[in-house]
């Protein structure tokens, strides 16, 4: 079916609508797979970040910002940033300014980082809950990993069988 244009000399036929999603249409939707918070699924595997801050290494005293940051799989500015954001989190500094990470502290980190990436917690709702229910938020984190580490012993004494 051809459109008569009133402002142009002859007839001329109409374009036919772009498809939907192709290049040639500016106002397409784009693809919902790649807007928005990217996925966190694939990136890191929980389990085996608990698994390596329970046994640290060399069980020193101190533990610098980088070590820690490589023991959970972040950058350091996003650690310095939840120190920032969390009380619970107060490591030692040096005269140059550097932040020495206690054991103690790193506990605290593994509960910050299991209440925000795990449970998906926003930092407000992570701060409420480490306020008001700090005790009741570390036992609950413990049983967890004490029932998934049964949970993998099982799986294992299973594949044996």
């Amino acid at each position: 079916m051809e459109q008569l244009d009133l402002f142009s000399a002859g007839k001329q036929p109409a374009a036919s609508p772009p498809e939907e999603g192709s290049e040639k249409n500016p106002q397409a939707v784009p693809d919902p797979k790649k807007r928005g918070r990217k996925s966190l699924k694939g990136h890191f595997d929980i389990q085996a970040i608990l698994d390596l801050t329970e046994n640290l290494p060399g069980e020193k005293q101190y533990y610098s910002i980088s070590e820690v940051a490589g023991l959970f799989g972040v950058n350091a500015s996003l650690i310095r940033f939840w120190e920032n954001e969390f009380d619970v989190l107060q490591p030692k500094k040096n005269r140059k300014g550097d932040r020495l990470f206690r054991p103690e502290d790193i506990s605290n980190l593994k509960l910050i980082y299991h209440l925000l990436r795990v449970r998906k917690y926003t930092i407000e709702g992570a701060r409420q809950k480490l306020k008001e229910e700090k005790g009741i938020a570390a036992r609950n984190f413990e049983m967890i990993q004490s029932l998934r580490k049964l949970r993998g012993f099982l799986v294992q004494l299973r594949e044996n069988i």
